[in-house]
């Protein structure tokens, strides 16, 4: 047995070497949000942009194990956003072209890589989803995250979904029934200043169908509903493109026609909202297949901000689903059908 695999009835101790190197974490979280961390198995799937900047920061604040699943080869525009790749990496793999420098960051962390996603499918997937804590999917079509959240919900794992479409981004959370330490500000002097919740989450198929009926004008400005909704518009032309993303303007009445039907069906108030604005629509019309560095920053540190955070059950994490604009530097969380 490795030094990191530890079995759930008997987890791993941090030894007095990896308490030096995380003790401003320690400080932070606390030694036992920590130690689950420090046993925490998490699986990656597909290493884009958003994934690389993810793996960066939980690999540096100490999980057990990394499991990374791609079948893809690194490509040229890879190199933008995706910094474990460099020229020489173009036509490899791209789990082998990124474990080396994934593991450089932190010695401590045990790396696997999977470079087939046949493993993704079926019995396969049962077998992988039951040996790790968490599944973190990015930049993927939605009818394969549905897929996934559904067998993580089968086996009781957490999942979480990220990824970026050209300026825009989103990340999604099935943290199924998470008990957490939220700091109590209401609290008297004397008082705990911490007190137990819990949030029950949805899964993405349900997330989906969530009605802004009953929301207020200014709750609903405040969502800025024009991006999550186009967020799902993206996912619904890639259900019916076979995965492929809006790529020439000549998509564009094609995304507006799918966008409109959407905001008809989620109820949005049409004070705020009548439209999807043309201008979101055109941008995203030509711009929704590509990576853009400082927007896969972004959402990637969120993603793994939010993913310590519900392994250490300290603070709440997003609930549910997390949009982002990088037109405005702006991002918003909205509840979907929690």
């Amino acid at each position: 047995m490795s030094a990191h695999e530890g079995s759930k009835s008997n987890p791993l101790q941090i030894t007095e070497d990896e308490a030096a190197v995380y003790d401003r974490q320690i400080r932070l979280w606390g030694l036992e949000a920590q130690q689950r961390m420090r046993n925490a198995t998490i699986l990656v799937i597909r290493l884009r942009g958003v994934a690389t900047e993810t793996i960066k920061n939980i690999v540096l604040a100490g999980i057990g194990k990394l499991v990374m699943v791609d079948s893809e080869d690194v490509s040229e525009e890879d190199l933008g956003a995706g910094f474990f790749y460099r020229d020489e990496d173009v036509g490899k793999k791209r789990v082998d072209a990124a474990k080396a420098r994934v593991e450089s960051l932190n010695p401590l962390v045990t790396v696997e890589t999977i470079s087939t996603t046949s493993i993704l499918g079926g019995e396969d997937l049962d077998g992988l989803v039951q040996n790790v804590d968490l599944v973190c999917v990015t930049d993927w079509d939605r009818d394969n995250l549905v897929r996934i959240n559904e067998t993580c919900r089968r086996f009781g794992k957490l999942f979480y979904a990220g990824g970026t479409f050209g300026l825009l981004g989103y990340i999604f959370c099935d943290l199924l029934k998470h008990d957490f330490i939220s700091p109590d500000r209401s609290a008297p002097k004397d008082a705990p200043r911490s007190v137990k919740a819990t949030a029950q989450y949805s899964p993405l198929h349900m997330a989906l169908r969530h009605r802004w009926t009953n929301m207020t004008k200014r709750q609903t400005k405040e969502l800025n509903p024009a991006i999550l909704l186009t967020i799902i518009a993206i996912w619904e032309y890639q259900s019916i493109h076979q995965g492929e993303l809006p790529d020439d303007e000549k998509n564009a009445p094609e995304l507006e026609t799918i966008a409109s039907s959407i905001l008809s069906a989620a109820d949005v108030n049409s004070q705020v909202i009548t439209r999807i604005p043309q201008e979101l629509i055109q941008t995203m019309s030509t711009t929704a297949a590509h990576e853009f560095s400082p927007v896969c920053a972004v959402v990637g540190g969120m993603l793994a901000q939010d993913i310590l955070k519900a392994l250490a059950a300290r603070e709440a994490p997003i609930a549910n689903f997390f949009a982002f604009d990088g037109n405005t530097g702006g991002g918003t969380v909205c509840k979907m059908n929690m």
